[in-house]
């Protein structure tokens, strides 16, 4: 019998796909899931799976994995899509799709599936990770293929096939929520107007900045190659770093956005994102990189950050280009070390202090007392020049 590894969630949806792919290809499934800080019941992901017949549940743990090798990268690159999106549910996509097709290829399984719908910009981030892995492994996207049309037709058929329908997902089509260790996104319904305003109870992990501390928080994290290591003195992994920051963050309303962006299928969609840790993050790089780093070479990182991010963002994280562009982003990283004292407060990130050893800012020159390291007498060769270009 041929074998068909899913990206499998437990929930409705995918399980309707896999009763569809047992149906209709005449395949053992194999469920598989990758844990990468989603909200989860592994016992129920397995319940549910092995209730629909599926003999192989496999469930990995790569919150690590995803941080240190996904995440941390974009931080570095401090990537962001049109203006705001740091791009949460585009990283964790190439990250399952690699792992998925490792799991095929070691159950000799002549095809992979995912539960991607037709519109969305995941099912090009799952297939471009698939072929780069796997180009001789057949691609099963159901949302493409199937007659299905509907939330309604979804329900019958799940009612046919006996499979639990939960009580949220009886009436309306729910929310769209995807969520990881670095966020959580909401789409569809009410937001799918812009200009209905986001209801407060789709956010699930950061408090309204009414309802935030008045008091803030401070907080100390160290950097070295490029990369945080600890807080506030305590060095952790990078998920509990990340996971820290999350909490910090999500209690005093940092990380929220209202977004509407270009699919890069070519459709226009409106998302909010949650992104607590991240936004810290993104922060304290940006202001351990301005004392360690000269001017070149952080220019150079701000041009090529708008592609890097679109690179990421329509699925070629594996590609020759992205690999290019963070050569380009992590050049002289070894220089990033020290440590960022940030004030978190109310939905704001406060830069405190900034602490290098490395020699990129001078205090000496830059000091309004008189010294003799800097030559003032340059300056004015220096303007003459640069007028010439006018």
């Amino acid at each position: 019998m041929k074998k068909i590894v899913l990206a499998y969630s437990g929930g409705l949806d995918t399980s309707i796909i896999l009763r569809w792919l047992q149906e209709n290809y005449n395949a053992e499934v194999i469920a598989y899931t990758a844990d990468i800080g989603q909200q989860m019941k592994k016992k129920e992901v397995i319940k549910n799976a092995k209730r629909l017949g599926v003999k192989k549940v496999i469930i990995e743990n790569l919150k690590n994995t995803f941080v240190r090798d996904y995440v941390f990268p974009m931080i570095r690159g401090h990537a962001v899509y049109e203006g705001c999106y740091l791009l949460g549910t585009s990283i964790a996509r190439p990250l399952i799709a690699k792992r998925q097709i490792a799991i095929a290829k070691k159950f000799k399984a002549h095809a992979v599936s995912h539960g991607s719908t037709g519109k969305g910009n995941d099912q090009v981030r799952f297939e471009l990770g698939y072929a780069y892995f796997g180009k001789k492994i057949k691609v099963i996207a159901p949302w493409r293929e199937w007659k299905l049309q509907s939330r309604s037709d979804l329900i019958k058929y799940a009612k046919k096939n006996k499979i639990p329908i939960p009580k949220d997902k009886r009436g309306a089509p729910p929310f769209s929520v995807d969520d990881n260790i670095f966020h959580t996104s909401t789409e569809g319904k009410v937001l799918e107007d812009p200009k209905n305003s986001a209801p407060e109870f789709i956010f699930q992990r950061t408090k309204p900045v009414e309802k935030a501390p008045n008091k803030s928080t401070i907080i100390k994290i160290n950097f070295k190659n490029g990369d945080p290591i600890s807080i506030n003195g305590k060095k952790l992994s990078p998920e509990k770093l990340l996971e820290k920051l999350n909490f910090i963050g999500g209690k005093n309303g940092v990380g929220r956005v209202d977004l509407v962006e270009n699919r890069f299928i070519g459709i226009k969609s409106r998302g909010v994102y949650e992104t607590p840790g991240g936004a810290i993050l993104h922060a304290a790089h940006r202001a351990i990189e301005s004392v360690s780093l000269d001017k070149e070479t952080m220019h150079n990182k701000e041009r090529v950050m708008p592609i890097y991010a679109e690179t990421i963002y329509n699925g070629y994280w594996f590609s020759k280009k992205r690999l290019k562009l963070q050569k380009i982003i992590d050049k002289k990283r070894n220089l990033v070390a020290g440590q960022v004292v940030l004030k978190i407060v109310k939905g704001n990130i406060i830069i405190l202090s900034r602490r290098s050893n490395n020699k990129a800012y001078s205090l000496k020159k830059v000091s309004f007392e008189e010294n003799k390291t800097f030559d003032k007498t340059k300056i004015e060769r220096f303007i003459k020049y640069h007028s010439k270009k006018l």
